[in-house]
C-alpha cells in the first residue's frame, strides 16, 4: 500500500487475480468499479472513518448515485495495479470522486463517481456528519 500523506490522493495497490479476469485474460470491465469501491473504503478507513460504526452510531451510509467510467488499456492476471482517489466536489449530502487505475504509472481506466450520504432507515439523502465533512474538506482535491 501507498505511504502517501492524507492531503494527497489516496492510493491502494490491488493484485489482479484470476477471478478478476474475463475469457480474454484481462480485467473484466465491471471489476474496476469494485476496485474503486475498495479504494474509497480504504481511504476513509485511513482517515479514521469506520463505515459500519457510522451506520450504527449516526444512521448514515454512503451509496453510489452515479458513475462515469472510461477504459484505456487492459490490466492482466498478476498485475499489481494502483487505484487512486481524489475528491472533486463536496456537497451537503454528497461527495464526487475522481478515481483512476494505473499500472506502472500508465493510466488504465478513470472514473467520476458520485456518492450520496443517506439515512440507513429511510435511504433518503442526509447531511454528511460534521466530523466527516471536516475530514473530507482537508483532503479535497
Amino acid at each position: 500500500m501507498s505511504t502517501e500523506t492524507p492531503d494527497s490522493p489516496s492510493s491502494l495497490d490491488i493484485r489482479v487475480y484470476y477471478e478478476d479476469t474475463d475469457t480474454a485474460g484481462v480485467v473484466f470491465y465491471a471489476n474496476y468499479l469494485k476496485f474503486f469501491e475498495r479504494g474509497r473504503t480504504e481511504w476513509l478507513r485511513r482517515l479514521g472513518v469506520n463505515q459500519s460504526e457510522l451506520a450504527k452510531r449516526e444512521h448514515r451510509m454512503f451509496v453510489v448515485k452515479g458513475a462515469d467510467i472510461q477504459y484505456y488499456k487492459p490490466a492482466r492476471l498478476d498485475d499489481l495495479i494502483t487505484i487512486r482517489s481524489g475528491i472533486t466536489r463536496l456537497g451537503r449530502a454528497s461527495v464526487d470522486f475522481k478515481q483512476w487505475a494505473e499500472l506502472g504509472g500508465e493510466l488504465l481506466c478513470e472514473s467520476s463517481i458520485q456518492i450520496c450520504c443517506v439515512d440507513t432507515l429511510t435511504f433518503r439523502p442526509a447531511a454528511l456528519p460534521q466530523e466527516i465533512r471536516t475530514l473530507l474538506e482537508k483532503v479535497q482535491s
